[in-house]
C-alpha cells in the first residue's frame, strides 16, 4: 500500500483523490507531526524536572508555577492532538482517510494539507459549528 513519494511532491486536485502517493504523503506528514509533538513533550518533561528546584523568592516561584501550568495545559492539548493524529493514521490504513465522516464526500487535498487531521469537509464543519453556536446560545 505504501507508495514511493516523489521528491518535492505536493498533492493536487489534478490527480485521483487519495491515490497511494497522496496517502503516503499524508501518512508521512502525520508521522512527522506526531514525532515533533512527542519530542517537544519529552523536552517539556525534562525541563519541568530540572526547574522543580525550589525558588527562594516567592514572586519568582509564583511566576515559575504559572509558566509551568501554561506549559502543562499546552502539552495536554498536544496530547489530544497526538490522539487525533493516531486516528488519522488509522483512517489511512483502513481507507477512510480524506473522506467526510458526515457526508462521505472527499474533504479535499488543500484542506487536508492545511489540517491533516480534518474529518469533515469545510461545509460539514461549518454546519457543525453553527449547530454548536445555536446550542450554546440556548
Amino acid at each position: 500500500m505504501k507508495a514511493a513519494l516523489p521528491e518535492n511532491y505536493r498533492p493536487s486536485d489534478d490527480e485521483d483523490f487519495m491515490n497511494p502517493v497522496q496517502q503516503e504523503y499524508f501518512r508521512q506528514k502525520l508521522i512527522s507531526w506526531r514525532d515533533q509533538l512527542l519530542r517537544e513533550s519529552s523536552e517539556t518533561i525534562s525541563n519541568l524536572q530540572v526547574e522543580a528546584i525550589a525558588e527562594a523568592d516567592i514572586i519568582d516561584s509564583a511566576a515559575n508555577e504559572a509558566d509551568r501550568a501554561i506549559e502543562l495545559r499546552a502539552r495536554d492539548r498536544e496530547r489530544k492532538l497526538i490522539n487525533k493524529i493516531e486516528e488519522a493514521l488509522r483512517r489511512i490504513e483502513d481507507g477512510s482517510y480524506g473522506f467526510c465522516e458526515e457526508t462521505g464526500d472527499p474533504i479535499g487535498v488543500r484542506r487536508l494539507d492545511a489540517r491533516p487531521i480534518a474529518t469533515l469537509t469545510i461545509e460539514a464543519q461549518e454546519r457543525h459549528e453553527r449547530k454548536e453556536r445555536l446550542q450554546r446560545d440556548y
